[in-house]
């Protein structure tokens, strides 16, 4: 019982801990979520419908002017860029991305990964900006 008890202490404390460090003073997008939507084929290629959400997981609003992208990267080389408008505080938008990928390729062989990168504008805590898709 005080063994359990200990546990769920320790996981509470953790996870506050976790959301605590979420969040900065400033405006802090994150990406926090890429999932494969669906997948179409023509025979020979799969389209992967990829759709990922980022966050302001910050105390403050980005302003009007902030220019932003997730960058889309296989393999050291960019594949594409979609913008990002502003956000307020917790306050989410998602975006799309279609990529083809041979019929015979096995599974778990690619990473996609998804990087924020700020043109204009400031984000307390680049380390949340990016995250890897594994197809």
């Amino acid at each position: 019982m005080i063994r359990t008890m200990t546990i769920v202490l320790f996981l509470l404390v953790q996870t506050a801990a976790a959301a605590a460090a979420a969040t900065c003073a400033g405006a802090n997008p994150a990406i926090t979520s890429v999932a494969v939507k669906n997948v179409t084929s023509d025979g020979k290629l799969n389209n992967y419908h990829i759709v990922g959400t980022v966050v302001n997981l910050g105390s403050q609003s980005q302003p009007s002017n902030t220019l932003q992208f997730v960058d889309i990267w296989q393999y050291g080389m960019k594949l594409d860029a979609k913008g990002i408008r502003p956000l307020a505080p917790l306050q989410s938008t998602t975006f799309g991305y279609t990529w083809q990928r041979s019929v015979d390729a096995a599974r778990g062989t690619t990473v996609l990964n998804f990087r924020i990168r700020m043109e204009q504008g400031s984000d307390c805590n680049p380390a949340n900006g990016s995250y890897n898709l594994t197809l």
